[in-house]
């Protein structure tokens, strides 16, 4: 047996995921154990879950990978404040410390935290390799896909030096293409204009892509003209005279403001519809960018298959874009596409690329579903309801599928934590938050009393995947939330002569039948749930049906704004208490809030977290 384990860290998003003979045994970010949201730390914790889940040691793992390579991200920094000398100084001085200090000696930070986490001597320790950055992406999308062959995009805002790159996998091979290397980015062009209207870099992405159907691309032209020159083949370069990354604090210069007309936006004020257009317009940029380079990569490998990672592959609405375009003839993403994600590629590319071990498909991918965290039996919750002193009732299945769904019916906000933690970003319906997609009140009730964020973002539907077609114009798997469809026509309602054209005055009008999902330009993220993968969220969805007509509920991440998403039972009952959810299903156990102590109800209220 071949058991590796992948590592990814000390940036953001740290996580852990270990493979036995190229099976995924777990992977879990050590925010969901921290609760610090998008922890950067060493993940002791996710380290800790992933050698408990295997039953083994440090000592017994073959190999353990992390997923970059430091020195040559050093070698960049160096080389980008040499390059830009005397501009940039006082960045270069902020970031030394911490380089000189740990990330130059990364392999003995690594090895002495291996060390002190395990009780074992650093000698004993497995042997520590290195994957560079982006083919740890390569790696997570290629490898755990169902395709014997496919090409493969990885598009992020930096790694060591590459900022996108193009590999060609087959069988347990993996062989890089082309690169764009770093200060020209797309992901890092995204992030200047979330970070110019004001949202913060890294977590703000999502945002801004929620934001971009309340606007007009009127800015796209400014943007091709002044930002960024596009090619034919979709390669690209930057005006870097636009932009402060590259040597300052900051993403964009004043240059850049100039352009725009003003000063970034403030966080947490009010936003506009300037903001909304610049928005939708790098959104209609990103997709041309997508698109060509995907068009060119077919032309060079032929392949029938194209795979996706990096943090542009979060991107949903230029994945649905990219599908729509037929390209390709089907698409993976990895769930975990992000630095997260990183842990896994790190551990499949040592498993593959440096073992040299066969790759064996089945047909189905080998994401597991991304259902690769923890899970909770009922007798964990039993005792943890216990020791809180609340009242709870358990059902078997057949009950507690039908008044779950009775609840749904009548507007209640359902706390649904079931299984093994999802692995990436999205809640697929093991820790997550459950509405009715038919109430035309539930996207503010979800987003001001429950999640408490702001109120132009919009809910993702989970739909049986059978159904996917009768409301969605998709006829595809999108088991894990990253492609985005229009609701199809039948399910429109008119619109009224007063409704307008773009802004967030759009929010009050009802577009759809299905309102809670259907976005202001009738798109929705679509998440088909599989009998396979997840049947328990498979016959609440089933039961809902029968009681609603319709085989779909409203779907987001169990937390608050600011939370990551919840991990433990304990989690999830902070979470329900300190929030207006109605009921809370831990496993067969079912919470009713109206039976909850007002005293743990005030204690859970005082949480508090730093706003994303």
């Amino acid at each position: 047996m071949t058991r590796i384990l992948g590592i990814s860290a000390l940036y953001h998003d740290s996580a852990a995921a270990l493979v036995e003979d190229g099976l995924i045994i777990a992977a879990a970010q050590e925010e969901r154990f921290s609760r610090k949201k998008h922890d950067p730390s060493f993940p002791v914790q996710s380290i800790q879950y992933c050698l408990d889940t295997a039953g083994c040691q440090l000592t017994d793992l073959d190999h353990i990978v992390f997923y970059d390579k430091p020195l040559l991200k050093f070698e960049r920094l160096l080389e980008t404040y040499m390059a830009s000398a005397p501009r940039g100084f006082a960045s270069f001085v902020r970031a030394m410390p911490i380089w000189l200090k740990e990330k130059l000696y990364l392999k003995s930070l690594l090895r002495r935290e291996l060390s002190q986490m395990s009780g074992v001597s650093k000698a004993e320790l497995p042997k520590l390799l290195f994957a560079e950055h982006h083919q740890s992406h390569a790696a997570s999308a290629f490898f755990p896909s169902p395709f014997e062959k496919a090409a493969v995009l990885c598009l992020d805002g930096v790694g060591e030096w590459a900022t996108s790159s193009a590999w060609l996998g087959e069988g347990n091979d993996l062989q890089p293409l082309w690169e764009i290397r770093f200060p020209h980015s797309l992901g890092l062009l995204y992030s200047a204009f979330t970070y110019y209207c004001g949202f913060k870099v890294n977590s703000g992405e999502y945002k801004l892509m929620g934001l971009a159907p309340y606007g007009e691309p009127k800015y796209a032209d400014l943007i091709r003209k002044h930002l960024i020159d596009i090619k034919a083949d979709g390669s690209f370069r930057l005006d870097l005279s636009y932009f402060s990354y590259v040597t300052g604090s900051t993403m964009t210069s004043s240059k850049f403001h100039q352009l725009f007309g003003g000063e970034p936006r403030s966080e947490e004020s009010d936003v506009s519809q300037k903001e909304m257009d610049l928005a939708r317009s790098i959104q209609v940029v990103t997709e041309e960018v997508v698109i060509k380079l995907a068009q060119s990569l077919k032309a060079e490998t032929g392949c029938e298959n194209i795979c996706l990672a990096g943090g542009v592959a979060l991107n949903c609405v230029a994945n649905g874009k990219l599908l729509e375009a037929g390209v390709f003839n089907d698409i993976w993403i990895q769930p975990a596409a992000g630095d997260a994600g990183g842990a896994l590629g790190a551990a499949m590319s040592g498993v593959y690329q440096h073992c040299g071990q066969p790759r064996e498909l089945n047909g189905t991918d080998l994401q597991k579903g991304s259902y690769l965290g923890p899970e909770y039996s009922d007798d964990d919750v039993d005792k943890i309801l216990q020791q809180r002193g609340l009242p709870a009732e358990l059902l078997d299945d057949g009950r507690l599928m039908q008044k779950v769904a009775g609840e749904l019916a009548s507007d209640r906000v359902i706390g649904w934590f079931q299984g093994r933690m999802e692995f990436g970003p999205r809640a697929l319906g093991n820790r997550s938050i459950l509405g009715d997609p038919r109430s035309q009140q539930m996207q503010s009730v979800m987003n001001l009393k429950i999640k408490y964020r702001e109120s132009f973002r919009p809910f993702a539907p989970s739909v049986l995947a059978e159904n996917v077609s009768d409301y969605f114009n998709m006829d595809c798997a999108s088991p894990y939330m990253l492609l985005v469809a229009d609701v199809a026509k039948q399910h429109h309602l008119p619109e009224g002569d007063d409704m307008p054209a773009f802004g967030i005055e759009r929010l009050k009008y009802q577009r759809s039948t299905l309102p809670a999902i259907t976005h202001v330009d009738y798109s929705a993220r679509v998440q088909t749930v599989h009998q396979e993968t997840n049947p328990k969220y498979h016959q609440l969805i089933s039961a809902f049906a029968e009681q609603s007509g319709v085989p779909m509920v409203i779907n987001t991440s169990f937390n608050v704004r600011g939370e990551p998403p919840v991990c433990s039972p304990d989690d999830a009952i902070d979470c329900f208490l300190s929030t207006e959810m109605d009921t809370l299903v831990l496993g067969h156990w079912r919470l009713d809030k109206a039976d909850m102590p007002a005293e743990a109800i005030a204690t859970a209220k005082q949480r508090e977290f730093e706003l994303d």
